[in-house]
């Protein structure tokens, strides 16, 4: 498997958050963990996410990445920013219709300093379950065609959850 990081920086509020490698659903609990940390953070504005390099995103991280979306509407008044430089990912994030919760920048930034790794977190298989739901369930709430694309996964995964 490729390998995967996350970086992170904040400064007033401001989040700068850099997904690197493969950002699949085994990240799900560290990030579920850090949309707690960022939108629990009263002084939260905005977060700006950067998918330059970036080279696969799963519908469970963009459940959440939207989740952060929400929270910063609802807290501020500073939409938040996606950048991305590959047209497969920034193809994904459009048809999702990030474009309408995020700022979608297509060149990368010139200069993002301070960053820190995230420690990944280890998490239960009921607990990933339980985020990859909620997370396609935001998704879902987003527009009718997400709606349709993720109603069969959800369903099973309720299923599963009662079964």
């Amino acid at each position: 498997m490729a390998g995967y990081k996350i970086l992170q920086a904040e400064k007033q509020g401001i989040y700068v958050l850099k997904f690197i490698g493969e950002i699949r659903l085994n990240l799900c609990s560290t990030l579920d963990n850090l949309v707690e940390t960022i939108t629990g953070n009263p002084q939260f504005k905005t977060v700006i996410i950067d998918l330059t390099e970036t080279e696969i995103i799963d519908s469970t991280t963009l459940g959440l990445l939207a989740k952060i979306a929400l929270a910063a509407r609802k807290q501020s008044r500073f939409l938040p920013t996606l950048i991305s430089t590959n047209p497969d990912i920034t193809r994904i994030i459009t048809s999702m219709g990030f474009d309408k919760i995020f700022i979608i920048v297509r060149e990368p930034a010139s200069r993002i300093e301070e960053l820190e790794e995230i420690p990944v977190l280890k998490a239960s298989e009921q607990q990933v379950r339980d985020k990859v739901l909620d997370a396609h369930k935001i998704l879902m709430g987003m527009n009718s065609k997400n709606r349709e694309e993720f109603k069969n996964l959800v369903r099973a995964l309720e299923c599963e959850e009662t079964g």
